[in-house]
């Protein structure tokens, strides 16, 4: 079953940035797609299956960037 999540997240300021998020996000197992938007922050993962949502924010943090609290 695919399920979609969205995050905010803080400290974007570029494309490049974007480019970041998406990257470490898509490398977590089981995210099929990401979208991230520079303008709200807002960051979409569709998943198969249930994916640990502090997984995404490892891979946001690992990018160089926070999760605001939802």
């Amino acid at each position: 079953m695919s399920t979609t999540a969205t995050y905010t997240v803080k400290g974007m300021t570029c494309g490049h940035c974007v480019s970041s998020v998406k990257e470490e996000v898509g490398e977590v197992a089981g995210v099929t797609q990401v979208e991230v938007d520079l303008a709200t922050g807002l960051l979409t993962v569709d998943s198969d299956g249930s994916v640990d949502p502090a997984k995404i924010v490892a891979a946001v943090e690992e990018a160089g960037y926070e999760v605001a609290n939802r």
